[in-house]
């Protein structure tokens, strides 16, 4: 299959996944508040800042694993890929185990300073739920090597639909828990029980696919593992500024505005972040070929490919914000019932860091491509520390308008020191972006209706 069929493909996977994801994200919203109150659920999405933390950690020593993985295998060395493989499944398995060690004193240090007894969930139901949630999070570590065998076959496009499956189970399952009545500690487990089925079929679809294991025995390598564990250190600080920047800045909304003022703040941010999920299809969907082209040393197509996603995401970001600031708000009101009330500034300053969010979102896979995790999270790290810490001065002074430019100053920051390291890792400048750019699109776009018309 040629390159641009698999961009294609990868597209429309891309696209089905992030239209799951928006629902994911949007669809349960007036559910929650309905069956469980506006203030209920803002504790709640406090309380679940540990597991969220868990989540985004799943960048960390999987995604080192299987970016060395597909570059080994790209390169043609399978033997070293498959040694790779069993390292990768050995240090993610002890990291998952680390994790639920940690996560079990943190659980208890809070529990004795009784933070769970000062919230408007039972405390009881609250520690339940958020353990099973935290488990449901930690089974999710292998999914990133995993999804490499995938990758390294040319089969992205399957993982992506794979993927996009199950979040369609969570939302249909955590849809009828709410339906029925049920609480956090239900819902938690609801989750929990589609992530282990589908988790197992996920890799053994994977190991089908690829067939590496029947040419090549992999075993457990020291100088992998350490490869891995430097890279992966490195890929956990990803997480880490994205646990930082959103569980950082809803928990100085809350400790400052208060539990609605979280609700306001977390849905008006999911609601113009919606735009960020299509700019997602485009990092989603040139990621894995532009890994394997670094990894084949087809440095022409891989600039080629960043050269498509820039202009791309920066087109669908300037048609995302005025959709946005024209019927944003009147959308917003239906969607939560009327039951939450925006301040207009607060709104209009969420949708201005959608066009610094495209200027820097479609650079990062390039990091990720060529396995340099230190050059992207360390001012991913930093832009997270300025933003909570703005967030926090803001707030105090303008309340939730105030939040609202704290986060704003993550997009900035990442949009002016991104870009031109992205640039750098390729041997491009940016005006190769806009004397090649739209060359290529018209290409792109050209092969496409061609073979649209074909069929």
């Amino acid at each position: 299959m040629s390159l641009k069929r698999r961009l294609l493909n990868n597209g429309l996977a891309s696209i089905f996944q992030k239209g799951v994801r928006v629902l994911e994200q949007l669809f349960l919203v007036p559910f929650f508040i309905s069956a469980w109150g506006a203030a209920y659920y803002g504790e709640w999405l406090t309380l679940t800042i540990i597991p969220s933390i868990i989540g985004f950690s799943d960048l960390g020593f999987g995604t080192a694993a299987a970016n060395s993985f597909v570059l080994n295998y790209a390169s043609g060395d399978k033997k070293r890929a498959a040694n790779t493989s069993v390292t990768g499944m050995y240090i993610i398995t002890v990291m998952i185990l680390i994790a639920m060690i940690l996560s079990a004193i943190a659980i208890l240090v809070l529990n004795s300073f009784k933070v769970f007894d000062k919230s408007l969930i039972n405390g009881t139901e609250a520690i339940i739920a958020i353990s099973v949630l935290i488990l449901a999070r930690l089974l999710n570590f292998y999914n990133q090597l995993i999804e490499s065998y995938y990758r390294a076959a040319k089969k992205a496009a399957l993982s992506i639909n794979l993927l996009s499956i199950k979040a369609a189970l969570n939302l249909a399952v955590g849809l009828i828990v709410l339906l029925m009545g049920f609480g956090i500690v239900e819902f938690a487990f609801s989750q929990l029980i589609v992530i282990i089925l589908f988790n197992f079929f996920y890799w053994s679809k994977g190991r089908k696919i690829l067939n590496l294991s029947e040419y090549y025995q992999g075993e457990n390598d020291k100088k992998i593992l350490k490869q891995i564990t430097s890279k992966g250190l490195g890929y956990l600080m990803f997480p880490a500024w994205q646990a930082i920047y959103f569980q950082g800045t809803t928990f100085i909304v809350r400790i400052i505005l208060g539990p609605e003022a979280v609700a306001i703040f977390n849905t008006v941010r999911t609601l113009s972040r919606s735009v960020n999920q299509l700019l997602n299809i485009i990092s989603s969907s040139i990621f894995p070929e532009l890994q394997y082209e670094i990894g084949e040393g087809n440095i022409r197509s891989a600039q080629k490919i960043y050269r498509i996603s820039i202009i791309f995401s920066f087109i669908i970001a300037i048609s995302g914000v005025m959709f946005l600031a024209f019927f944003g708000l009147w959308f917003y009101q239906i969607w939560t019932n009327n039951e939450l009330n925006v301040p207009p500034t607060m709104w209009y300053i969420f949708i201005v860091g959608i066009l610094f969010h495209a200027c820097w979102w479609s650079s990062e896979p390039v990091f990720r491509a060529k396995n340099e995790p230190y050059k992207f999270a360390l001012v991913g790290v930093f832009a997270a520390f300025v933003s909570v810490s703005l967030t926090y001065i803001f707030s105090k002074y303008w309340g939730l308008t105030g939040a609202a430019l704290g986060a704003l100053s993550l997009d900035v920051i990442m949009a002016f020191v991104i870009i031109p390291k992205s640039l750098n890792l390729l041997n491009l400048n940016f005006g190769d972006i806009l004397t090649h750019g739209f060359t290529d699109i018209k290409q792109l776009v050209f092969n496409i209706k061609k073979k649209v018309k074909f069929l």
